[in-house]
């Protein structure tokens, strides 16, 4: 007797079978997961100068609150698509989803840099595992063409995240205090949970006995990683750039990775499967990805600290200033999205968006501590665009050129290589901007003949309100000028982006979902199994398109 397998009512059955409504339903619980991670994670962004200060931390704190998010965030995400490849994934993102509100409410209590680094650290394993599992879920549930459509929708979710959190961070900062940025999203996370066990139905899906987890490549990939950060933060200001720690450090880290590709090429189920990389569009994306990564972490983390202590606004108003930023990319990510879903070809604006983006951030590198807002936020909204362009559609070209198989690891290894490139713009671009600070500050001081204060002794991030006016001037000239070195050392770097999408061959988009192609393959299995040798009465044949380009 032959066996099919059958999906669940409204998850994954022929194509056409859900309506928009029952898919907005069923995925309502992952965009609510996503956009409480975004509020934890970004709430700080316009806090950030605020809450270091009066924690004592110097730039090397506050480069260390976000990269230590973004460290844990790229260590974690590829254990967590592997994780989601084996156990259950609606239970696996409700752990990620807790994890990261649990770590981002205790960093309210913290009392010193070294605590609220260290629950930030913690944030950024539930974050990594809420990009990865989320990914992952909405291509089991939405086909390749439908799913731009849906990623432009969840680009807007984030967007809006992305604007709400920082003024709301600013706003309980200057009216509550602070602490209150971890606290808020506790509700948000209740929210989500409950709405991920009421909305989200996936077909059950045939998994592994024995479950695999390749725990030497996580520990030498994590090892590696973080050694090679710690050495571009403190390199220039610990230590000379040409000096033995260097060497020590930096030739470290290649052994401990060399080591690590050595364990992924013999593991089992290896954390980052070596094979993916033969696939081109994945190899492509990875590049750009990093790319991004550096660029738009390394950048725009700090434009609070320009909004602040450049330009002597409020937290609240500083948040207020970014809006171009997030509205540039809610609008592409939500207009590219529909045009992908309409007409199945993303290629050409991912093209534009590697195009547009260098420009706004090279703009960008031109500003300094009095350049008219309406300018810097025509630069913003140029740098928006590029991201709304590229983010989302760089995933989806990905996904449609990976099996069923493949899916959840390819997914998580381009979030991995994305936050890989974050932390390494973050600390990298964050030691050159703590540099220049220092010695802009230290030249304009000695040319004016002042003493430098007691407040901006030990390189503690300053409260231009509370110094005395020719000091404040040249702080504040110092800051502009140090963040406009950063967009300018980052504008070239954007470029490798827009090199890889040139290179991308535009796949057309498959019409089925990854649960169903899965749930054909079972079927085929099942039939075979049984010995009808031919499983073309239990299901239809897998989705030509989908086949790896490689």
């Amino acid at each position: 007797m032959t066996r099919t397998a059958t999906a669940p009512e409204h998850v994954a059955g022929e194509p056409g079978t859900m309506t928009h409504r029952e898919v907005l339903r069923t995925i309502s619980g992952i965009f609510m997961g996503l956009f409480v991670s975004i509020i934890a994670t970004s709430i700080v962004s316009s806090s950030l100068p605020k809450i270091v200060a009066d924690l004592g931390g110097n730039q090397s704190a506050f480069t260390w609150v976000v990269t230590a998010t973004l460290l844990t965030t790229t260590i974690s995400t590829p254990i967590w698509g592997k994780v989601a490849d084996l156990v259950d994934r609606k239970l696996t993102i409700q752990i990620a989803l807790a994890i990261t509100v649990i770590s981002a409410a205790l960093a309210g209590f913290a009392h010193n840099p070294a605590t609220l680094i260290a629950w930030r650290a913690f944030q950024g394993i539930g974050a990594g595992g809420l990009t990865a599992v989320g990914m992952v879920l909405i291509a089991d549930i939405i086909s390749p063409r439908e799913r731009g459509k849906y990623m432009g929708y969840m680009g807007a979710i984030m967007a809006v995240a992305t604007i709400g959190a920082p003024l709301l961070g600013g706003f309980l900062t200057d009216t509550a205090g602070w602490r209150w940025n971890f606290f808020v999203g506790v509700p948000f996370a209740v929210v989500a949970i409950v709405l991920i066990q009421r909305t989200l139905h996936l077909p059950p899906l045939e998994r592994k006995e024995k479950v695999s987890i390749d725990y030497l490549g996580a520990t030498l990939i994590s090892a590696g990683i973080a050694l090679l950060l710690l050495w571009v933060t403190f390199a220039g200001s610990k230590f000379d750039w040409a000096s033995w720690q260097t060497a020590v450090m930096v030739g470290g880290a290649v052994a401990i990775l060399a080591v690590a590709v050595w364990a992924e090429s013999r593991a089992e189920e290896p954390i980052i499967p070596l094979g993916i990389f033969g696939n081109r569009t994945v190899t492509l994306v990875i590049v750009a990805s990093i790319a991004l990564g550096v660029v738009l972490f390394g950048t725009t983390v700090f434009l609070s600290q320009y909004m602040q202590i450049a330009r002597g606004y409020s937290p609240t108003v500083s948040g207020l200033l970014t809006v171009p930023l997030i509205l540039g990319q809610l609008t592409a990510s939500i207009g590219s999205g529909r045009a992908v879903s309409r007409t199945g070809a993303y290629k050409k604006f991912l093209v534009v968006g590697a195009i547009v983006m260098p420009i706004g951030i090279g703009l960008m590198g031109t500003i300094t501590y009095q350049t008219n807002l309406t300018i810097i936020s025509l630069y913003m909204a140029l740098i928006g665009v590029g991201m709304g362009l590229l983010m989302q559609n760089m995933v989806l070209a990905a996904q449609n050129t990976l099996t069923p198989a493949e899916l959840s690891t390819g997914s998580a290894t381009i979030a991995f290589f994305r936050s890989l490139g974050g932390a390494i713009g973050v600390s990298a671009l964050g030691a050159v901007l703590g540099h220049r600070v220092s010695t802009e500050i230290v030249g304009g001081l000695t040319e004016a003949g002042i003493a430098p204060p007691a407040s901006l002794a030990g390189g503690t991030l300053p409260d231009v309100s509370t110094l005395p006016g020719p000091i404040a001037t040249i702080v504040e000239s110092a800051y502009g000028t140090a963040v406009a070195e950063v967009f300018l050392i980052a504008a070239p770097i954007a470029l490798i982006a827009l090199v890889c999408v040139l290179f991308l061959k535009e796949v057309p988009l498959a019409t089925k979902s990854n649960a169903e192609l899965r749930l054909e393959e079972l079927a085929r299995t099942e039939a075979a199994a049984d010995g009808s040798g031919d499983a073309t009465d239990t299901a239809d044949a897998p989705d030509a398109s989908t086949a790896s380009v490689r």
